[in-house]
Protein backbone atom coordinates (compact mmCIF):
# COMPACT_ATOMS: atom_id res chain seq x y z
CA UNK A 1 0.00 0.00 0.00
CA UNK A 2 1.40 3.39 -0.95
CA UNK A 3 2.24 5.62 2.01
CA UNK A 4 0.83 9.11 1.79
CA UNK A 5 2.39 12.11 3.44
CA UNK A 6 -0.94 13.77 4.14
CA UNK A 7 -4.32 12.42 5.11
CA UNK A 8 -7.18 14.70 4.07
CA UNK A 9 -9.63 12.70 6.15
CA UNK A 10 -8.12 13.20 9.59
CA UNK A 11 -6.14 16.42 9.69
CA UNK A 12 -8.53 19.22 8.78
CA UNK A 13 -10.28 21.78 10.92
CA UNK A 14 -14.06 22.19 10.83
CA UNK A 15 -15.71 24.95 8.81
CA UNK A 16 -17.95 27.69 10.34
CA UNK A 17 -20.49 27.12 12.70
CA UNK A 18 -33.99 0.83 2.16
CA UNK A 19 -41.10 -3.03 -4.84
CA UNK A 20 -43.68 -3.92 -6.80
CA UNK A 21 -46.28 -5.67 -4.65
CA UNK A 22 -45.44 -9.28 -3.92
CA UNK A 23 -49.14 -10.07 -3.90
CA UNK A 24 -52.10 -7.91 -4.65
CA UNK A 25 -55.46 -9.61 -4.65
CA UNK A 26 -56.84 -6.59 -6.44
CA UNK A 27 -55.89 -2.98 -6.94
CA UNK A 28 -57.38 -1.97 -3.57
CA UNK A 29 -55.68 -4.76 -1.65
CA UNK A 30 -58.90 -6.48 -0.55
CA UNK A 31 -60.21 -9.95 -1.37
CA UNK A 32 -62.92 -10.27 -3.99
CA UNK A 33 -64.56 -13.11 -5.83
CA UNK A 34 -63.62 -16.75 -5.32
CA UNK A 35 -62.22 -17.41 -1.84
CA UNK A 36 -60.07 -20.28 -3.10
CA UNK A 37 -58.53 -17.95 -5.65
CA UNK A 38 -57.61 -15.50 -2.90
CA UNK A 39 -56.00 -18.26 -0.85
CA UNK A 40 -54.04 -19.43 -3.89
CA UNK A 41 -52.76 -15.93 -4.51
CA UNK A 42 -51.70 -15.60 -0.87
CA UNK A 43 -49.78 -18.86 -1.08
CA UNK A 44 -48.21 -17.76 -4.33
CA UNK A 45 -47.19 -14.50 -2.70
CA UNK A 46 -45.43 -16.40 0.07
CA UNK A 47 -43.50 -18.43 -2.51
CA UNK A 48 -42.54 -15.27 -4.37
CA UNK A 49 -41.40 -13.61 -1.14
CA UNK A 50 -39.20 -16.56 -0.30
CA UNK A 51 -37.83 -16.71 -3.84
CA UNK A 52 -37.11 -13.01 -3.66
CA UNK A 53 -34.25 -13.55 -1.21
CA UNK A 54 -31.24 -12.38 -3.18
CA UNK A 55 -28.66 -15.03 -3.89
CA UNK A 56 -24.98 -14.30 -3.52
CA UNK A 57 -23.24 -12.83 -6.57
CA UNK A 58 -21.60 -15.62 -8.52
CA UNK A 59 -18.11 -14.24 -7.96
CA UNK A 60 -18.55 -13.35 -4.28
CA UNK A 61 -15.62 -14.33 -2.09
CA UNK A 62 -17.37 -13.90 1.25
CA UNK A 63 -20.25 -16.11 2.34
CA UNK A 64 -23.22 -14.27 3.84
CA UNK A 65 -26.07 -16.45 2.61
CA UNK A 66 -29.28 -15.11 1.09
CA UNK A 67 -30.95 -11.85 2.01
CA UNK A 68 -34.11 -12.04 4.08
CA UNK A 69 -37.22 -12.85 2.05
CA UNK A 70 -39.30 -10.99 4.65
CA UNK A 71 -38.11 -7.69 3.19
CA UNK A 72 -40.27 -8.31 0.12
CA UNK A 73 -43.33 -7.42 2.19
CA UNK A 74 -42.29 -3.74 2.20
CA UNK A 75 -42.11 -1.89 -1.14
CA UNK A 76 -38.51 -0.95 -1.86
CA UNK A 77 -39.52 2.19 -3.73
CA UNK A 78 -41.59 3.42 -0.79
CA UNK A 79 -38.75 2.93 1.66
CA UNK A 80 -36.29 4.64 -0.66
CA UNK A 81 -38.64 7.60 -1.06
CA UNK A 82 -38.90 7.89 2.71
CA UNK A 83 -35.11 7.82 2.89
CA UNK A 84 -34.85 10.64 0.36
CA UNK A 85 -37.18 12.78 2.48
CA UNK A 86 -35.35 12.06 5.74
CA UNK A 87 -31.95 12.62 4.15
CA UNK A 88 -33.10 15.93 2.71
CA UNK A 89 -34.39 17.04 6.10
CA UNK A 90 -31.09 16.08 7.73
CA UNK A 91 -29.09 18.06 5.18
CA UNK A 92 -31.41 21.06 5.55
CA UNK A 93 -30.94 21.04 9.33
CA UNK A 94 -27.17 20.79 8.93
CA UNK A 95 -27.15 23.58 6.38
CA UNK A 96 -29.17 25.83 8.70
CA UNK A 97 -26.55 25.26 11.40
CA UNK A 98 -23.71 25.93 8.92
CA UNK A 99 -22.58 22.38 9.54
CA UNK A 100 -22.94 20.98 6.01
CA UNK A 101 -19.62 20.70 4.22
CA UNK A 102 -19.30 22.63 0.96
CA UNK A 103 -18.51 20.63 -2.15
CA UNK A 104 -14.87 21.75 -2.12
CA UNK A 105 -14.18 20.71 1.48
CA UNK A 106 -11.12 18.42 1.34
CA UNK A 107 -12.61 15.76 3.61
CA UNK A 108 -15.78 15.62 1.51
CA UNK A 109 -13.76 15.54 -1.71
CA UNK A 110 -11.82 12.56 -0.31
CA UNK A 111 -15.02 10.74 0.73
CA UNK A 112 -16.61 11.25 -2.67
CA UNK A 113 -13.44 9.90 -4.25
CA UNK A 114 -13.80 6.74 -2.16
CA UNK A 115 -17.45 6.45 -3.18
CA UNK A 116 -16.55 6.70 -6.86
CA UNK A 117 -14.36 3.62 -6.44
CA UNK A 118 -16.86 1.62 -4.39
CA UNK A 119 -20.14 2.31 -6.21
CA UNK A 120 -19.25 0.49 -9.47
CA UNK A 121 -19.09 -2.75 -7.45
CA UNK A 122 -22.43 -2.26 -5.69
CA UNK A 123 -24.88 -3.54 -8.29
CA UNK A 124 -23.61 -7.11 -8.10
CA UNK A 125 -25.01 -7.20 -4.56
CA UNK A 126 -28.29 -5.47 -5.41
CA UNK A 127 -29.43 -4.78 -8.97
CA UNK A 128 -31.46 -1.76 -7.76
CA UNK A 129 -28.20 0.01 -6.89
CA UNK A 130 -27.55 0.71 -10.57
CA UNK A 131 -30.54 3.11 -10.55
CA UNK A 132 -29.93 4.68 -7.15
CA UNK A 133 -29.15 8.38 -7.02
CA UNK A 134 -26.12 8.09 -4.78
CA UNK A 135 -25.27 11.06 -2.55
CA UNK A 136 -22.33 11.53 -0.17
CA UNK A 137 -22.28 14.41 2.30
CA UNK A 138 -20.29 15.43 5.35
CA UNK A 139 -21.69 17.03 8.50
CA UNK A 140 -19.68 18.88 11.14
CA UNK A 141 -20.33 17.09 14.42
CA UNK A 142 -18.31 15.43 17.15
CA UNK A 143 -20.48 12.34 16.79
CA UNK A 144 -18.62 9.23 15.73
CA UNK A 145 -21.15 8.22 13.14
CA UNK A 146 -21.80 7.43 9.48
CA UNK A 147 -24.65 5.77 7.60
CA UNK A 148 -26.04 4.82 4.20
CA UNK A 149 -29.81 4.97 3.90
CA UNK A 150 -31.88 2.93 1.42
CA UNK A 151 -31.31 4.23 -2.09
CA UNK A 152 -27.66 5.16 -1.51
CA UNK A 153 -27.92 8.27 0.69
CA UNK A 154 -24.61 8.43 2.58
CA UNK A 155 -23.52 10.79 5.35
CA UNK A 156 -20.37 10.96 7.44
CA UNK A 157 -19.91 13.03 10.57
CA UNK A 158 -16.56 14.73 11.03
CA UNK A 159 -16.25 13.08 14.45
CA UNK A 160 -15.68 9.63 12.96
CA UNK A 161 -12.90 11.00 10.77
CA UNK A 162 -11.23 13.32 13.25
CA UNK A 163 -11.60 11.54 16.58
CA UNK A 164 -10.61 8.13 15.21
CA UNK A 165 -8.01 9.67 12.87
CA UNK A 166 -9.17 7.43 10.05
CA UNK A 167 -6.91 6.76 7.11
CA UNK A 168 -8.41 6.73 3.64
CA UNK A 169 -8.33 2.92 3.70
CA UNK A 170 -10.25 2.81 7.00
CA UNK A 171 -12.80 5.36 5.81
CA UNK A 172 -13.38 3.12 2.78
CA UNK A 173 -14.14 0.24 5.14
CA UNK A 174 -16.69 2.37 7.01
CA UNK A 175 -18.32 3.42 3.75
CA UNK A 176 -18.31 -0.12 2.38
CA UNK A 177 -19.91 -1.40 5.57
CA UNK A 178 -22.65 1.23 5.47
CA UNK A 179 -23.29 0.70 1.77
CA UNK A 180 -23.62 -3.02 2.48
CA UNK A 181 -26.48 -2.37 4.93
CA UNK A 182 -28.34 -0.62 2.11
CA UNK A 183 -27.42 -3.19 -0.54
CA UNK A 184 -28.54 -6.09 1.64
CA UNK A 185 -31.71 -4.10 2.45
CA UNK A 186 -31.37 -4.56 6.19
CA UNK A 187 -33.58 -1.56 6.94
CA UNK A 188 -36.29 -2.96 4.69
CA UNK A 189 -36.14 -6.29 6.52
CA UNK A 190 -36.14 -4.62 9.95
CA UNK A 191 -39.20 -2.54 9.07
CA UNK A 192 -41.09 -5.56 7.71
CA UNK A 193 -40.30 -7.74 10.71
CA UNK A 194 -40.86 -5.15 13.41
CA UNK A 195 -44.10 -3.81 11.99
CA UNK A 196 -45.52 -7.24 11.20
CA UNK A 197 -44.80 -8.25 14.79
CA UNK A 198 -46.07 -5.06 16.39
CA UNK A 199 -49.42 -5.12 14.66
CA UNK A 200 -49.80 -8.83 15.29
CA UNK A 201 -50.13 -9.94 11.71
CA UNK A 202 -50.52 -13.63 10.98
CA UNK A 203 -48.78 -15.01 7.92
CA UNK A 204 -51.99 -14.70 5.91
CA UNK A 205 -52.54 -11.14 7.09
CA UNK A 206 -48.98 -10.22 6.17
CA UNK A 207 -49.53 -11.48 2.66
CA UNK A 208 -52.93 -9.84 2.25
CA UNK A 209 -52.06 -6.63 4.08
CA UNK A 210 -49.14 -5.35 2.06
CA UNK A 211 -50.83 -2.00 1.70
CA UNK A 212 -50.66 -1.53 5.45
CA UNK A 213 -46.97 -2.36 5.59
CA UNK A 214 -46.39 -0.06 2.65
CA UNK A 215 -48.08 2.78 4.53
CA UNK A 216 -45.84 2.08 7.52
CA UNK A 217 -42.79 2.37 5.29
CA UNK A 218 -44.06 5.67 3.92
CA UNK A 219 -44.56 7.15 7.41
CA UNK A 220 -41.36 6.20 9.18
CA UNK A 221 -40.51 9.64 10.46
CA UNK A 222 -36.85 9.54 11.48
CA UNK A 223 -36.77 5.80 12.17
CA UNK A 224 -34.39 5.03 9.31
CA UNK A 225 -31.71 7.02 11.10
CA UNK A 226 -32.15 5.11 14.36
CA UNK A 227 -32.78 1.51 13.28
CA UNK A 228 -30.66 -1.02 15.13
CA UNK A 229 -29.57 -3.95 13.04
CA UNK A 230 -29.19 -7.51 14.26
CA UNK A 231 -25.88 -9.24 14.87
CA UNK A 232 -26.30 -11.19 11.63
CA UNK A 233 -27.00 -7.91 9.77
CA UNK A 234 -23.79 -6.47 11.16
CA UNK A 235 -21.77 -9.53 10.16
CA UNK A 236 -23.19 -9.36 6.63
CA UNK A 237 -22.34 -5.67 6.38
CA UNK A 238 -18.82 -6.26 7.64
CA UNK A 239 -18.13 -8.97 5.08
CA UNK A 240 -19.90 -7.44 2.09
CA UNK A 241 -18.26 -4.09 2.87
CA UNK A 242 -14.89 -5.81 3.14
CA UNK A 243 -15.32 -7.30 -0.32
CA UNK A 244 -16.60 -4.05 -1.84
CA UNK A 245 -13.57 -2.18 -0.55
CA UNK A 246 -11.13 -4.88 -1.66
CA UNK A 247 -12.58 -4.86 -5.19
CA UNK A 248 -12.11 -1.09 -5.20
CA UNK A 249 -8.44 -1.46 -4.33
CA UNK A 250 -8.51 -0.77 -0.59
CA UNK A 251 -6.38 -2.93 1.67
CA UNK A 252 -8.70 -5.34 3.53
CA UNK A 253 -6.41 -5.25 6.56
CA UNK A 254 -7.78 -1.76 7.17
CA UNK A 255 -11.06 -3.33 8.33
CA UNK A 256 -9.23 -4.88 11.26
CA UNK A 257 -7.45 -1.66 12.23
CA UNK A 258 -10.74 0.25 11.89
CA UNK A 259 -12.60 -1.96 14.36
CA UNK A 260 -9.69 -1.89 16.77
CA UNK A 261 -10.02 1.88 16.77
CA UNK A 262 -13.76 1.51 17.27
CA UNK A 263 -13.16 -0.78 20.21
CA UNK A 264 -10.84 1.77 21.78
CA UNK A 265 -13.53 4.44 21.37
CA UNK A 266 -16.20 2.60 23.36
CA UNK A 267 -15.39 4.60 26.47
CA UNK A 268 -16.14 7.90 24.74
CA UNK A 269 -19.43 9.75 25.17
CA UNK A 270 -21.77 10.17 22.26
CA UNK A 271 -20.47 7.31 20.12
CA UNK A 272 -23.70 6.92 18.17
CA UNK A 273 -22.06 4.61 15.66
CA UNK A 274 -21.21 2.11 18.37
CA UNK A 275 -24.76 2.05 19.72
CA UNK A 276 -25.85 0.44 16.47
CA UNK A 277 -22.53 -1.13 15.46
CA UNK A 278 -21.10 -2.71 18.62
CA UNK A 279 -17.41 -3.55 18.51
CA UNK A 280 -15.70 -6.51 20.10
CA UNK A 281 -13.08 -9.24 19.71
CA UNK A 282 -15.51 -11.59 17.97
CA UNK A 283 -16.12 -9.03 15.26
CA UNK A 284 -12.40 -8.52 14.73
CA UNK A 285 -11.73 -12.25 14.60
CA UNK A 286 -14.47 -12.67 11.98
CA UNK A 287 -12.88 -9.98 9.85
CA UNK A 288 -9.39 -11.41 10.29
CA UNK A 289 -10.70 -14.78 9.12
CA UNK A 290 -12.16 -13.26 5.96
CA UNK A 291 -9.33 -10.94 4.96
CA UNK A 292 -7.49 -13.77 3.12
CA UNK A 293 -10.63 -14.51 1.09
CA UNK A 294 -10.60 -11.05 -0.49
CA UNK A 295 -6.85 -10.47 -0.60
CA UNK A 296 -6.72 -11.63 -4.22
CA UNK A 297 -9.42 -9.11 -5.18
CA UNK A 298 -7.39 -6.33 -3.58
CA UNK A 299 -4.22 -7.40 -5.34
CA UNK A 300 -6.01 -7.64 -8.68
CA UNK A 301 -7.49 -4.15 -8.22
CA UNK A 302 -4.01 -2.83 -7.43
CA UNK A 303 -2.60 -4.40 -10.58
CA UNK A 304 -1.09 -7.53 -9.00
Amino acid sequence: MTTRTTNPLSSLSAWPGCLCCVARVNARGDVRGDQAGGIWQARRAFVLAAAGAAALPAAAQVDVGSASGMRMLVPAETLEESAVQQYGQLLAQARAKRALAPDNHPQLVALRGIARRLIPHAAQWNSRAAQWRWEINLIASRQINAFCMPGGKIAFYTGILDQLKLTGEEAAMVMGHEMAHALREHARSRVAKSQATSIGLSLGAQLLGLGELGNVAANLGTQLLTLKFSRSDETEADLVGLELAARAGYNPQAAVSLWRKMGAATGNDGVAFLSTHPSGPDRIRELEGNVPKVQGLYQAARGG
